[in-house]
Order: C-alpha cells, then structure tokens, then sequence
C-alpha cells in the first residue's frame, strides 16, 4: 500500500523558518521524482519544489521561492524534506508531497502552514 505522510507544518511568524517532512512507503522511493506542492484558498494547487531520483535532472525550485526553500531527500529513510526559511505570508497553504514512480503518481493528505503575526 503506498502512503505518503507529511509532518512539520503550523503557524510561523513572517521571517521564521519550518521543515516539512513527508514519509514514503509502498513504491521504489529511490527511482522516484519527489515534489512539493502547495494550495493556498481559493488557488490552484502549484509546484513548489521537485528533487530528481538519483542520477535525474536537476532540482527544480518555483520562482518565488528560490534562496528560500531547499528540497532534499533521504533515500536510506526513504523521506523527503522541505527547508523553508524567510517566510511570508504569501506562503500560507496546504503543502503536499508528490512522488512520481514511472507515470504513477502518489499524493500526500497534506500539512497546513500559516504564515502570519
């Protein structure tokens, strides 16, 4: 059965900093594309990030939030994280984490982070 669970969102102050985590299980995690999308309300559900499996492309990183946000993975954990730091406000949606395993796609339920005073 393959899951994908995310952890690590909450509330933040504009300027601080989370880490999301997202565990993976039920497919080949190291062959696998890792992304993190995000919605805010009323918005499309957007690319924040992406992580190649080994040997792949280059990471990819939405304009917005390059030299903010850092993507990594961990395949011995088979886990993939979400550095963000310098937070906005803007920043507040639902963060989800993607894998994509040849052309299956597998979504997380998603983590809320809220950027706000």
């Amino acid at each position: 059965q393959v899951q994908l669970v995310e952890s690590g969102g909450g509330l933040v102050q504009p300027g601080g900093s989370l880490r999301l985590s997202c565990a993976a299980s039920g497919f080949r995690f190291s062959s696998a594309d890792m992304s993190w999308y995000r919605q805010a309300p009323g918005k499309e559900r957007e690319l924040v990030a992406r992580i190649s499996r080994i040997g792949g492309d280059t990471d990819y990183y939405q304009d917005s939030v390059k030299g903010r946000f850092t993507i990594s993975r961990d395949d011995a954990k088979r886990m993939v994280y979400l550095q963000m730091t310098s937070l906005k406000p803007e920043d507040t949606a639902v963060y989800y984490c993607k894998g994509l395993y040849y052309t299956a796609e597998y979504w997380g339920q998603g983590t809320q982070v809220t950027v706000s005073s």
